[in-house]
């Protein structure tokens, strides 16, 4: 049964009213299906460069696409000729397509070097198409290069670098030629897919929903989905998706976790943390070894003996105190933090510990290494 819609001002007030409270738009939760970006991609060549282009002889593809494009402008070059160029980079280019992009309108592009060419500095793109997965021409790319990496080089072979000479944008060089398909306004209904799956949010966004324009207009599909019965007319559309982007809500809280970077020592604990009844020891033994070289004389001129040194060595072992500490059960994040910092643990001695209390089955929480 299909349901008319009608956008009404007492339906704009009961959304401003729902927005009182302290909570998060739909729109910072979810997108809508079928709403998205595509990836395009490219190669072309980058010309005018200050000797710093490709090595021809090294890249042959450089030559071979620039006899390419000569030919097709009506230039034959003799059989045999390999020309030795220095102001040529063979480039790959990539940009997204936003959704809903129509033909006319610009696009950023990046370019990078395929080849060995030193610097893209100073060069322009000549005209190179982007495609799509599909292998369609989406848009089309040309400009003057920006780029922010320097390199400058000395006779002897020394030569310094800052940033990445090698890559560049042309801001709005790509004017798109082709809109992509979307699904948008194809089917009676929309589907909001959240950014991270969590089956309470997911359920508090139907209910919000519900509560702001009418029960029974959107149902949670899965801890991800929520599908929305929404007008089938283009414009209506726009204007019902307007007022449920900015519907707001609380979302749910996230689970447990630590996540932690095995290669930077970042530990990062969630504030649902929690620890069981478990004691910690943590502390290590330093031995210190100190050699002094003692001189040992004779007694007086006529014992008969002789000066030698003889070596003396001072060994000591310490052990660090107040290493040990105890957590009682259901202990929270500030005291993790608070027990971990007084016994002077470093972060990889926090990983060590969080995994031990894992492996206990202390730690009431996912750990993540990443």
């Amino acid at each position: 049964m299909n349901k008319k819609w009608l956008l009404t001002p007492f339906m704009l007030t009961l959304i401003l009213m729902a927005g009182v409270a302290q909570a998060e738009r739909i729109k910072d939760l979810a997108t809508v299906a079928g709403v998205r970006s595509n990836q395009l991609v490219g190669y072309g060549l980058v010309v005018g460069l200050d000797g710093s282009g490709d090595q021809t002889s090294q890249t042959p593809f450089t030559i071979q696409s620039m006899l390419s494009m000569l030919a097709q402008f009506g230039v034959t070059l003799p059989p045999g000729t390999n020309p030795q160029l220095k102001n040529v980079a063979a480039v790959s280019l990539h940009t997204n397509l936003p959704a809903f992009a129509k033909p006319g309108q610009l696009l950023d592009v990046t370019i990078s070097s395929l080849g060995n060419a030193k610097s893209l500095r100073g060069g322009s793109l000549l005209m190179a198409p982007l495609k799509g997965a599909d292998g369609k021409i989406y848009a089309i790319a040309q400009g003057n290069l920006v780029v922010g990496g320097f390199g400058a080089g000395g006779s002897d072979g020394s030569r310094i670098t800052i940033n990445i000479p090698s890559v560049g944008r042309i801001p709005g060089g790509a004017t798109v030629e082709r809109a992509a398909p979307t699904p948008f306004g194809s089917e009676d209904s929309i589907v909001l897919n959240l950014h991270g799956p969590d089956f309470t949010t997911s359920k508090r966004v139907a209910e919000a929903i519900n509560s702001a324009i009418g029960m029974g207009t959107a149902y949670p599909i899965d801890a991800s989905s929520i599908k929305v019965n929404a007008p089938k007319s283009h414009s209506q559309r726009v204007m019902f998706l307007s007022i449920v982007e900015n519907i707001t809500l609380e979302p749910g809280e996230a689970s447990a976790r630590i996540i932690v970077n095995s290669r930077t020592g970042t530990v990062v604990i969630g504030r649902h943390v929690r620890v069981t009844s478990a004691a910690v020891a943590h502390g290590s033994l330093t031995v210190t070894i100190v050699e002094q070289a003692a001189v040992s004389q004779p007694t007086g001129p006529l014992s008969g003996g002789t000066t030698v040194v003889v070596p003396n060595s001072d060994i000591e072992i310490s052990q660090e105190t107040n290493r040990m500490f105890m957590f009682n059960p259901g202990v929270s994040l500030n005291e993790i933090v608070q027990a971990v910092n007084q016994v002077g643990a470093a972060p990889g001695d926090l990983i060590a510990i969080l995994e031990a209390l894992k492996e206990a089955g202390a730690l009431r929480a996912e750990l993540i290494v990443i």
